[in-house]
C-alpha cells in the first residue's frame, strides 16, 4: 500500500505531516511523491488565505487523477473551518479537525473498508487539550520543526484560525525536552520550535512554565547545535527577555516578528496589541543585545480602511527600521472575520500596486543586509543540492541568510564555517573553509 502527502501553510503543518507520515509507515505503508500513484492521498490544509483554501481544493482534484479508486483524506485548518463544503467536493472520503490528525490511520482504514464518508470535526473552541502527535523517526536529516503549542486566542480582525485552531494549548515541559532529545539522538543539529501563537507557551500549564523557560531548557541538551523559533508577536520580545535569550548559546540570531502593518490606525482596526513605536523598540532592543541579529516579518497590505497615507506610513516605517526580508500578503477577505464585513474595502488594483512597492522594498533591503556580511566567515548549515547541481550546495547561517557554494565533497547536513564572498540571483555565494 502507498500514501502521499501535500501540506499546504505553516510550519506547524509540516510537524503535523511528518507525524501523520509516521503512524502510516508503523501501519506497512510506503510513502510516494504526492503526483505518484498512491492508495491513500492526505492534503493537510490551509486558511490563512482565500488562496490557501484554493490550493487546497485543487489537490483535493488532482488526487483523484492519480487514482480515481484512491481514499483521499483532507484534514486541517480548512477542514476544521469548512468541513460540510469539503464533504460536497467529489472523492473526499475523509475531513479530518486540526485535533483529529492523530486519529487519520483509523479514518481512512475505515472509509476504504467500509467505501463510506467520514467527518470527524470537534468543536475546537472548547477543546483545551494539547494533541501530542510524536515522532519516533523523522525523514529528514536537517532541521527538525518540534510543535510545542497550538491554538490562539488573539482574534486578529481578519484572521480565522483562532476558530480553526481554538484556544491555547501547550505540550508539557517533559514531553518537549523528551523530544529535543531524540531528535539530537537522529543527528539533528538545529530545531525549530513552532506553534500557532508560540509566545502564548506555557499560559495553560501549571507551574512558572514560559516559553523563555522552555527555550533556556532546550538550551541544556546535549547535541543540538542550534535553536530557533517560529513567527512570534513582537510584545514577546521586552528588553529582560531579550537579555535573557542573548546569553543562550544555541540561539540563532534569527527572529519572526510578525508586524502586518506600520501604521498604528491600520493595527487599531487589525485589533493587534502593539503600536508601530513598541514593535519598533523591540527590534531596537533585539539589535542592541544581540549580535549580527536578523529580523523578518508578514505584512498586509490593501486592508479595508487603508489609505494611501496609512501604506505610506508602513513604507516608511519599515523603510527605516530595514529588516532582513519581509513576506508581503494582499489582504484576503476571509467570510467569519470582522474585517470582511469592514467599509471601504480596497481595490484589487490598489493591493497590486501596494504589493509591488513593499516587494521592491523588501528586495532593496534583503540585499543591503545580506552585503554586510561579505568578506566574514558564516557558520551554514548546508541542506541541499542547489538547482540539482551535484557541486553546488545550498543552506542558512545562524541568521537565516541563504548562502550557496561550491564543493567537490558532500556537506549535506553539516554545520561549516563559510566565507561570504557576493551575491547572486538575489542569494548570498559562500567558500566554504575545509
Amino acid at each position: 500500500m502507498k500514501a502521499a502527502f501535500n501540506t499546504l501553510g505553516c510550519r506547524v503543518n509540516l510537524y503535523e505531516t511528518e507525524a501523520m507520515i509516521e503512524k502510516f509507515i508503523k501501519e506497512g505503508y510506503d510513502i510516494v511523491e504526492f503526483d505518484d500513484f498512491a492508495d491513500v492521498y492526505v492534503i493537510n490544509t490551509c486558511t490563512v488565505t482565500n488562496m490557501g483554501d484554493k490550493k487546497s481544493r485543487q489537490m483535493i482534484r488532482r488526487a483523484k487523477k492519480n487514482n480515481k479508486n484512491s481514499v483521499v483524506a483532507v484534514v486541517g485548518c480548512y477542514a476544521q473551518i469548512a468541513s460540510k463544503e469539503i464533504s460536497t467536493i467529489e472523492g473526499v472520503d475523509v475531513v479530518l479537525g486540526t485535533r483529529n490528525k492523530g486519529e487519520i490511520v483509523y479514518w481512512v482504514n475505515r472509509a476504504k473498508e467500509e467505501k463510506k464518508q467520514f467527518i470527524v470535526v470537534n468543536d475546537v473552541l472548547k477543546n483545551k487539550v494539547f494533541e501530542d502527535l510524536n515522532i519516533e523517526e523523522y525523514q529528514d536529516k536537517t532541521r527538525a520543526f518540534l510543535k510545542i503549542q497550538d491554538g490562539c486566542n488573539r482574534f486578529c480582525s481578519y484572521c480565522l484560525i483562532p476558530f480553526a485552531r481554538g484556544a491555547v494549548c501547550s505540550k508539557k515541559p517533559d514531553k518537549v525536552l523528551e523530544e529535543v532529545k531524540k531528535l539530537a539522538q537522529h543527528g539533528f543539529e538545529e530545531i525549530i520550535l513552532s506553534g500557532i501563537h508560540i509566545a502564548s507557551y506555557g499560559v495553560d500549564l501549571e507551574g512558572e512554565w514560559d516559553l523563555l523557560k522552555i527555550l533556556e531548557e532546550v538550551n541544556k541538551v546535549e547535541g543540538i547545535r542550534r535553536i530557533r523559533i517560529g513567527s512570534i508577536d513582537p510584545t514577546f520580545f521586552k528588553e529582560d527577555v531579550i537579555k535573557r535569550i542573548a546569553s543562550l548559546e544555541k540561539m540563532c540570531p534569527h527572529f519572526h516578528l510578525s508586524l502586518q502593518s506600520g501604521c498604528d490606525e491600520t493595527l487599531k482596526r487589525m485589533n493587534r496589541r502593539y503600536t508601530s513605536e513598541e514593535y519598533k523598540n523591540a527590534v531596537m532592543n533585539l539589535r542592541k543585545y544581540i549580535k549580527n541579529v536578523s529580523i523578518t516579518t508578514d505584512v498586509i497590505v490593501g486592508f479595508p480602511g487603508e489609505t494611501e497615507e496609512e501604506f505610506n506610513k508602513t513604507y516608511e516605517f519599515l523603510d527605516t527600521i530595514k529588516l532582513s526580508k519581509m513576506h508581503i500578503f494582499k489582504y484576503s477577505p476571509r467570510k467569519g472575520t470582522k474585517a470582511a464585513s469592514m467599509k471601504n474595502q480596497v481595490d484589487g488594483n490598489i493591493k497590486e500596486d501596494r504589493s509591488h512597492k513593499l516587494i521592491e522594498l523588501d528586495k532593496k533591503l534583503e540585499q543591503e543586509f545580506i552585503k554586510k556580511f561579505i568578506g566574514k566567515n558564516l557558520k551554514v548549515l548546508f541542506e541541499q543540492n542547489y538547482n540539482n547541481n551535484e557541486k553546488l550546495y545550498e543552506g542558512y547561517t545562524e541568521n537565516y541568510i541563504k548562502v550557496v557554494a561550491e564543493c567537490e565533497c558532500n556537506v549535506k547536513d553539516k554545520i561549516i564555517t563559510t566565507e561570504i564572498t557576493g551575491i547572486k540571483d538575489g542569494n548570498a555565494q559562500g567558500k566554504i573553509l575545509l
